[in-house]
Order: C-alpha cells, then structure tokens, then sequence
C-alpha cells in the first residue's frame, strides 16, 4: 500500500473574527474614524444614484453601497505613501484613500467635513459625471479615478485588469528603498483571471509588498460564485502560492481593520504579498439602483438578511455603546454629509429650460471642451528638448561594421550605465549569456540585479512594467519573446498601457519599452512569426519604432528610453546576426521622433518600408535599374510620429507609391499606410498605390510554406517589374 503523508501549506491561511473584547479596546479614533467615512461614502453613492436615476449620469455607476466596510478598514491604516488601485465598483476605495490623505491626525469626534473632504467629494461627483473638474477632468468617469497625490492609483474596467500594474507599483515601492505598500482591489470575478493569478505567483517569487484584496460579494453581475468555482473560500488561493492569507467577514469592519494591520505589518517587515478576503454584499444590482432581486438572480430574504448586517449599523451601534458619540450626533452627521452632497450638486446643476417642470441638467459651463478631446493621448515630447540627434551621414564620432544584435546589447547596457532608473525584465532574459538572442549580455555584465528573469505570464510582467512607468521611479524596458505573445497581454498593453495617459485626464507620463522580435523565416511557425505592426499602430497611445540598421537602433532606442510615451521597440531576427555600419564607442546620441530616413533617391516611385524589408527593397532596385526610386524608411511608424513630410515630399515628385512589407495582409501595416496616404495625397497620385506583402494565412513550419506566406526581395522584384512595364 502507498503511504500518505498529509501536506500543509507553506504559509498560514486564517479565518479572522472580530471579538467582543477588541470592540471594547479599539481605538476610539479608528472606530469614529471608520464609521464618519463609512456614512460619507453611502451618502456619496446614494447621491451618485439619484443622478443616474435621473439621467444627469452618462454610462455606469457601479455602487458599492453595503461594502464600505472593507473599504473603510483597510483604508484607514494606510499612509498617503502607500498606494491602492481597485475595479470598475471602486468608489468606496478611491473616496477613503483620498479621505485619508486629507484629514488631519486623530480626532476626538466623528471626522469633519472641512474644505479638503468637501474638495474630494466635488471632484469625484464632477469625475463621475464626466466633468471638467473631475480628477481626471471627466475622462475616468466611475470606472477610471484616479488621484496620484492621494496614492489612488487608477481604478479599472477590465476585471482583474489593474491587480498587475499593482505589482508594479510594489516593485517601485520596495527598490526604492521605502516601507510602502500598494493595496490591490478586486472582486470574485476576478480572482479567476488568468492575469490576477499570474501575478500572485510573480509577487510572491519576487517578495513585493503587495496586498490582494478581494472583495467577495458573491456574485460577478449575476452569476453567484459557486458556479463558477469549487473553492468559494477565494483566499484559499493565496496556499498555492505561498501568500499568507486571511479571510474575514466584510460586513464586520473592525476585523478588516485587524487583517490589514497583520497583513501591513508582514509587508513593511519585508515578507512579501498578503491576500485578504473580505466576504461583502453590494445591495444594489451590478449597475444602477435596481436590487439583485429585481433581475430574478438574488431574492428579497437573502438580500434583507446581509442589509440587517450593516457594517455601518454595526459601526454605529458599538460607538453608541462606547459613548463615543451619541445617536443624535451620528444621525446629525448622516445628514450633515448628505446635505453637502446636495449643496455640491447643486454647484454642478441647474434647471433644465429645455426638459420637464423640476428637470435640471448638468451646468453647460461643467463639461469638458471639446476640444480636449484628444488631449494627452501622448505627450508633447518636450522631454526631449536639448537632445543631440545625429544622423549616420553627418555623424562625428567613429563608424565601423558592427553586428546589429551587439549593438542592441551595448546601447541598453550603456543607458543603464547613465540611468539607474532603467529595469529589464522578460523571461530568460537573465539567463543564456545575455537572453535567447544575446541582447541584455551587456546589461548583464554591469547590472545583473537589474536584468529580472521573469515567469513565462506575458499579462503579468508587462502589467507589471506598466505599472512601474505610471508610477514613474523605474523606467522598465520589457522585453517578449515573440511578437506574437503581444496577443497574450493584450490587455495590459491596448487597454492598459497604451490608455493610461488619456484616459486618467492626459497629464500623466507612461515611460515604458517594450522590445519584441519579428521571426518570420525562422521555421517557428504561425505563433511565433507575425508582424504586429498593423496592429500595434491602431492604438493612439502608442509610439512604434523598426530601426533597419545598427546606427539607426543606437538612435531610436535612446529617444524611446528618454521618451515619457509608451515605445514599442520592433526588431527583425534577421538582422540580428547581420553587420552594418554602427558607432565604436558613442552611443549617447538620438534619432528625432517622426524622421524618416531617405535610403536611396529616385524620382519614378516612392518606396515605403521598415525593418529588414529596407534592405530587401535596395536588393530589388539593384535588380530592376529601370526604376529610379526613393526608397524612404519610415524608421518611426505610429501616426503621430509618422514623417508624413518627407512622405509627401517623395509623392509629389514621384507620383507613385509602393509600400513593402514582409507580414500577412490581414494584420497589414501598408493597409492602414495606403488608405492614409490617399486620403492626405490624392491630388498628387497617378496611378492606384501598389502593395508588397505576406500572404494572407500566418507562416507554417514548413519551409516551402513558410517562405511561400511571408515577402522578400523577391517579391519586391516582381511588384517593380510590373509597375515598370506599365
């Protein structure tokens, strides 16, 4: 017979109550305390309601009435220093961590309304309302607040989708020497995501001082949880990952106080993330002012049973009983708060000419211009005011023949030589001598603790680099594999990375880099091989550089570690063993964004391209003499940075346009490049615009297939010789 040892996991994972006895010895100021924000924050979302009931708010309002207090006590013991982001139902934790930072230190009775609370109450209602005096003048609305100076990171849309950035701050928090933390909010629903559960296992392998809050309110829009998991106790998770765990009853707020000071206290000592699980109950449908019980998923018992928990009503009770305030003065207070939020909606409102007897509208003079619309979708560049920009023709310093993947290697070693703030993460790319291709060997050499090999949790690791460049003490360069696992995190890199600056009100800088490689022709296959490109540039946040030669990669990595925009890096397995002509020992220069680069001069057509496909395109002129081009690389290829003057400039001599690429039609970057150039140079086109590309499946393994689905010089070569014979 086998013998059966029983295991047990490596870290506690407890059930925390709440006693009589520590009710008695709670601090009066954290009872006061909890219970004024607590009864600030309903009447906040009671307001918030009554609006949308009446029209005045546009989109959802995710109420988190009846789970203040989770919020209120793990707030309270934060410090301003400290950071939290949370979900689309985030209210609660914006306003209390925006409370905290306002208010003065301990008071002897509930806490008062002064100017900073009313200012923070003002500005979440305009943010909600999608106002120009929201905190982020009315782009977030209720799903995206964020207030950086309160340490109120950014609440989020996509479920899970903000638990990795959160990391990011840890790690920011811990490496800069600080005993600060970041409090990471979700609900049930996510605690299945894949990237919330890749980034328990990346927190806890790198020790971060990171805390999981899950807030189970038993229901994800309307499916209760236990269809959707065999383990409803969710902090059960945290033992798979060897993250001590608590679990408490979300309505009983003093426990939650006591949770977060243990879980506080092993963070700051340096013991790595926590995990709490508070169990709560929104007593509202997922959005709006309908219970559960009116959509048919939750009935009224179930629904009564949690509003007689109240953890307000029970926070009342015990200060009643304490004599630390009496009924009147609570009840006063309740009214208090809710006659300020009506003085504040007034403030915003008036009467509307237009609608009902008694309807008011929002104040024409609140909403935001509309010209700033698109505002801060990046930023003005002028970071990079002062830069020496130096082009291969005109450079001083000394050339030779250099490979293109050492180039790499030297240019990001040096700026982390010059930057301490410069981080490179991605999986193996501490190991094998400087990665899977040799580009973080120098890195190595000089700063192995800042080369951090990561798991293989794309979602993970680039939330994780986002978050570290919003928070902006680390400048992460990030590096994929493979184009290909861009699709792995998308969310972190469309939603996330690419949205941040606009979306939390267009001030804030996102200075990450993410370097990936193209590999068709490798033999690696439809996973591995695709150019991203057409897809990387339908995203306004983004910056896209495709250096074609070392001189250039010197350049254009320099101005994307120095850019505050998010760069995506593109580079071409096949020019990694090639040599070209790059500098010795300069490699502090830059490449301006939105130069391209003229490669040869010809006035019967204007070829476009980027990456190895450069080359390709000077191989086939070389072959089809007939046609005198100019063969422009484009060298920057996202729409703003795009050097739409050099483009028209070639146009309006030429007349004729080729546009080159080596990937498949359907993720083209030449669609998207030809319909543009129509639009801005019909006049000077005579003839249609012509096109090279991949075919329209991703490459196989086979070779025959492979070089059958992909373009090379070849193809080039016959596209030339037909519009030569026409």
């Amino acid at each position: 017979m086998p013998s059966r040892d029983p295991l047990s996991p490596s870290s506690p994972w407890v059930e925390l109550s709440a006693s009589a006895e520590d009710w008695d010895a709670a601090d009066p100021a954290l009872l006061l305390g909890m219970l004024g924000q607590g009864l600030w924050i309903r009447a906040f979302e009671e307001y918030a309601l009554e609006l949308a009931g009446q029209g005045l708010i546009h989109g959802p309002v995710h109420s988190s009435i009846g789970q203040e207090g989770g919020a209120v006590g793990s707030v309270l013991p934060l410090r301003s220093d400290d950071f939290v982001n949370g979900s689309h139902r985030g209210h609660h934790q914006f306003l209390a961590k925006a409370f905290g930072h306002v208010l003065p230190g301990k008071a002897d009775g509930l806490p008062e309304l002064n100017d900073d609370v009313r200012m923070v109450l003002r500005r979440t209602l305009a943010e909600i309302c999608g106002l120009a005096d929201g905190f982020c003048r009315g782009r977030g609305g209720s799903m995206h607040l964020q207030w950086r100076e309160a340490g109120a990171m950014g609440t989020n849309a996509i479920v899970g989708g903000g638990v990795p950035q959160a990391a990011g701050f840890a790690w920011n928090q811990l490496h800069a020497g600080t005993d600060a933390v970041t409090v990471t909010y979700f609900g049930d629903g996510a605690v299945n995501i894949g990237s919330v559960l890749e980034t328990f296992n990346l927190a806890a392998a790198w020790r971060l001082p990171i805390c999981f809050f899950i807030e189970n309110n038993l229901y994800a829009v309307s499916t209760p949880i236990g269809e959707v998991t065999a383990e409803a106790r969710l902090s059960a998770r945290g033992a798979g990952f060897n993250i001590p765990s608590w679990r408490v009853d979300g309505m009983d707020a003093l426990a939650v106080n006591l949770a977060m000071n243990e879980a506080l206290g092993h963070m700051r000592a340096g013991h790595g993330p926590t995990i709490i699980e508070a169990e709560v109950y929104r007593y509202f449908h997922q959005n709006g002012a309908y219970p559960g019980s009116a959509f048919g998923y939750r009935d009224k018992a179930e629904e009564k049973a949690w509003r007689d928990r109240d953890a307000l009503d029970q926070l009342r009770a015990h200060v009643v009983r304490r004599k630390l305030a009496t009924a009147r003065e609570v009840t006063a207070a309740q009214k208090k708060v809710a006659a300020v939020m009506r003085e504040i909606g007034d403030s915003l409102l008036e009467p509307d000419p237009e609608g009902k007897p008694g309807t008011r509208r929002i104040r024409p003079t609140a909403w935001p211009d509309t010209a700033f619309v698109d505002v801060g979708v990046r930023g003005d560049l002028s970071e990079l005011d002062g830069s020496r920009y130096e082009e291969a023709a005109s450079f001083s310093g000394k050339l030779t023949d250099r490979r293109f993947i050492d180039v790499v290697s030297d240019v990001i070693g040096r700026r982390m030589e010059t930057d301490e703030r410069v981080v490179v993460l991605g999986e193996d790319v501490n190991r094998l001598r400087g990665g899977t291709n040799g580009a973080t060997k120098r890195a190595l050499e000089l700063f192995p603790d800042r080369v951090l090999g990561t798991p293989i949790s794309e979602n993970a690791f680039a939330g994780l680099g986002g978050g570290m460049a919003i928070d902006g003490r680390f400048r992460p360069i990030v590096e994929f594999m493979y184009a290909d696992f861009m699709w792995v995190a998308a969310d972190q890199l469309f939603n996330q990375v690419a949205k941040a600056r606009h979306m939390f009100g267009g001030e804030s800088a996102v200075p990450f880099v993410l370097r990936s490689k193209l590999a068709a022709g490798t033999g690696y296959g439809s996973q591995h091989t695709m150019d991203p490109a057409g897809v990387l540039t339908t995203a306004a946040g983004l910056r896209v550089i495709a250096p074609s030669n070392p001189f250039d990669y010197v350049g254009l990595m320099n101005t994307a570690l120095a850019c505050e925009d998010p760069v995506v890096v593109l580079e071409h397995v096949d020019l990694y063993t090639t040599t070209g002509s790059g500098p010795v020992d300069d490699l502090d220069y830059r490449i301006p964004v939105g130069r391209a680069a003229l490669r040869r001069e010809g006035g019967d057509l204007t070829v476009i391209s980027y990456l190895s496909m450069v080359n390709h395109c000077a191989a086939a002129l070389d072959q089809v003499p007939e046609i005198q081009a100019d063969l422009i690389d484009l060298r920057w290829l996202d729409r703003a940075s795009l050097d739409w003057d050099t483009v028209e400039a070639s146009i309006r001599k030429t007349n004729r346009v080729l546009i080159v690429e080596q990937g498949a039609r359907g993720t083209s970057y030449g669609g998207w490049l030809a319909d543009e150039i129509q639009r801005r140079f019909f006049d000077w086109l005579d003839a249609p615009i012509e096109r090279v590309t991949g075919g329209e499946a991703s490459p196989s393994i086979s070779k025959v297939l492979e070089r059958a689905a992909i373009a090379r010089t070849e193809e080039v070569v016959s596209a030339l010789r037909d519009i030569a014979s026409n």
